[in-house]
């Protein structure tokens, strides 16, 4: 495809994800000239997995951002949909706070934010190649022929690069949310030097709120009076009653009598997973003494019926994952609207880069966020 100059900027931010903003939003309120370039506006600051700001380790993350002038505070007090602090029962060094968001709110607050921002210009196209001769950046290259001119480029793909989804015998190429995956950026940095390895990830069910019987199942309150992760920000108060329920006898032996269906234990799946987040058939198999695994219901948001099975991530085939869910007290007719699944992606060696997140051999290029 013939190129064409489409601009000269300070900084090209590839991925609009939670690291992707923080790192433009950043640059530009450092007065750099800056552009976030996303797959789809339809997808800047999207939650693909669960709808939730922090928890135990993360919780930490958030409040230091936003010591250091970061957004994701400020979006998660907005938009919180329940607040508890986490490990209260143990010292308050381990204390962490968990904020249950509303997914599209908090996709529009840092949307919004993002284009009202001086400096920063978000738009919609692939990046397909990171331009980059004797150890130093130039800049990036579209799908559509654009090359932008840049002194430094953020790489924050986050599981979109060399995406592939897998369901039980079925796979293919794809980003987060069936959405497109990023396979000519991966052939691009490989040709300028840059170190990939694979990972995945995973993601639960989704079902409809209207086939729960939410009646048999414990309630989960948040915390009174809410916490929050910022003074001056805007607050939600957050009312939004989570639920919980349990695996049981019946679930682990579905998920045993499956396991040869299972792309994690077949061999399918060669990524090794980012930190430890266990899909249900791994903490079966693994924790072979419990007699059940606890499950909370938490909703995706305040305007749909879409709620999240929080410890059932899993990537066993669809009809096995019905049977097992339906085996679970208060899920027995729930009705699924997304289908669990694992993801595979491709990211980089953190050894390769400075604590400054530049790559050593590659002046003027960065990872932020799971690309690191």
């Amino acid at each position: 495809m013939k190129k064409y100059t489409a601009g000269k900027i300070d900084v090209a931010v590839v991925g609009a994800g939670h690291a992707g903003i923080e790192a433009a939003l950043a640059c530009a309120r450092l007065g750099l000239e800056t552009v976030i370039f996303t797959l789809s506006l339809d997808l800047v600051g999207n939650m693909p997995c669960n709808p939730s700001i922090g928890g135990t380790g993360k919780g930490h993350l958030v409040y230091e951002i936003t010591a250091l002038g970061g957004e994701m505070g400020y979006a998660a007090d907005k938009v919180m949909l329940q607040s508890r602090m986490l490990n209260t029962g143990k010292g308050p060094a381990v204390h962490s706070l968990r904020m249950q968001s509303d997914r599209r709110a908090y996709q529009t607050y840092m949307k919004e934010l993002m284009e009202r921002t001086e400096n920063l210009t978000v738009i919609q196209a692939e990046v397909e190649e990171v331009v980059a001769e004797d150890g130093k950046v130039l800049g990036v290259v579209t799908a559509f022929g654009g090359f932008y001119e840049a002194k430094a480029v953020i790489i924050a793909t986050g599981t979109t690069l060399g995406g592939r989804i897998i369901v039980g015998e079925c796979a293919y190429d794809s980003g987060p949310d069936n959405t497109k995956a990023a396979t000519e950026l991966t052939k691009s940095l490989e040709r300028i030097g840059v170190p990939l390895r694979r990972f995945k990830t995973g993601t639960p069910a989704r079902i409809h709120a209207d086939s729960i019987n939410f009646e048999v199942l414990e309630e989960q309150h948040g915390d009174e009076p809410p916490t929050y992760f910022t003074v001056e920000g805007e607050k939600s108060d957050g009312k939004m009653i989570c639920h919980v329920t349990y695996t049981n006898g019946e679930t682990h032996r579905i998920i045993r009598d499956n396991l040869d269906r299972s792309p994690l234990f077949g061999g399918f799946i060669k990524g090794t997973g980012p930190r430890y987040c266990p899909s249900i058939e791994d903490k079966v198999v693994r924790f072979a003494d419990k007699e059940r695994h606890q499950i909370f219901i938490e909703p995706m948001g305040a305007s749909t019926k879409e709620m999240y099975l929080q410890g059932l991530s899993s990537s066993l085939p669809e009809e096995v994952q019905k049977e097992l869910v339906h085996s679970i007290k208060g899920l027995e007719n729930a009705v699924f609207m997304r289908t669990a699944y694992a993801i595979e992606y491709d990211c980089t060696d953190p050894l390769e880069l400075y604590p400054t997140l530049e790559f050593k051999k590659i002046s003027g290029l960065y990872g932020a966020g799971q690309f690191n």
